[in-house]
């Protein structure tokens, strides 16, 4: 166990560069005395661990000290196989290098194991249905330039008009099969469908990465404006018993999740739901798909496009 714990503080240290105790030991769940003991057995060890003292002190490695670790359990070894990300690495322009690091992932599953590795058993394709591939060329010269944190000069193709920008590129989002970059823009972060990227130069100067910017968390809330954006609208139906079984079907995701079920049924046994929706000409399309298990209540102008269209479709089936 302990073993375990001077591995983590090791990779910990090499991988953040400057941490703090209580940062180590709310990451290996010990209290602050267990971690100054391990410090100081790695620095008996010859680890060339070094304290930093006051209100921003912590520890540090030797600048230029890495440490050569290849001890994977076979467990972290199965989990790291099961990404399957061989078509996205290529995509990226890391290929060979991902090749190459299945093979060292190889070495550190038990020989037993290793004929099952060798061939897939999880495989991952991120693009989605009845959708042509995008042209992903400049893809892995975006990706050096995330890296290495250098910044861009690209014409970029929006929905509205083509304009020459100059970004610095923060990250990149594989969503639905599409490819982003996620890059500041003068003010704050943006998102560029990078298949819209036109010409593309990589400036030779640096930028500093801003240290409190989290992808992860950037997207999700970029996700949760864009849907809001497209569901303005909130609108009532009534719904069939089987009209609710439907929904997780014929319903989009966004508003799926903010519906709003009645708990009572009425004397014919359906419910009242009250949902975000789009334009009521797009809302019409994804209600008709429910046929007559549906019933729009309101706002009135939607009920007046269902009733419109309903009636157009009654004449040419008549």
């Amino acid at each position: 166990m302990r073993a375990s714990r001077l591995l983590s503080i090791l990779t910990t240290l090499q991988a953040k560069g400057h941490v703090t105790a209580q940062a180590l030991a709310d990451e290996c769940e010990v209290s602050l005395r267990t971690i100054y003991r391990d410090v100081d057995a790695l620095s008996a060890a010859g680890i060339p661990i070094y304290s930093e003292r006051g209100s921003s002190g912590g520890y540090r490695l030797l600048d230029g000290y890495r440490v050569r670790l290849n001890g994977l359990s076979s467990t972290e070894a199965e989990a790291m196989f099961l990404a399957g990300l061989t078509r996205q690495a290529a995509d990226l322009g890391l290929g060979a290098v991902a090749a190459s690091a299945r093979k060292k992932l190889l070495a550190a599953l038990p020989a037993e194991m290793r004929p099952g590795a060798m061939r897939a058993r999880f495989h991952l394709d991120a693009s989605a249905w009845f959708t042509e591939g995008e042209s992903l060329s400049l893809l892995p010269l975006i990706a050096d330039a995330v890296w290495n944190e250098r910044p861009l000069r690209m014409r970029y193709r929006s929905k509205a008009a083509e304009r020459e920008r100059k970004v610095e590129p923060l990250g990149i989002v594989l969503k639905g099969g599409v490819w982003y970059l996620v890059a500041r823009d003068g003010g704050g972060a943006r998102t560029y469908r990078i298949s819209r990227i036109g010409q593309l130069d990589v400036l030779d100067k640096r930028f500093e990465y801003p240290a409190d910017f989290d992808l992860e968390a950037y997207w999700a809330g970029s996700t949760r404006r864009y849907e809001a954006g497209l569901h303005p609208n909130r609108a009532e139906i009534r719904l069939s018993p089987r009209g609710i079984a439907m929904m997780d079907a014929f319903l989009p995701p966004y508003a799926r999740a903010g519906a709003e079920i009645s708990p009572t049924v009425d004397a014919e046994g359906w419910r009242q739901v009250t949902l975000s929706v789009g334009s009521y000409e797009n809302a019409a399309l994804d209600i008709l798909r429910f046929g007559a298990d549906a019933e729009v209540l309101g706002p009135p102008d939607f009920r007046a496009q269902m009733a419109e269209i309903t009636g157009a479709l009654a004449k040419v089936y008549a």
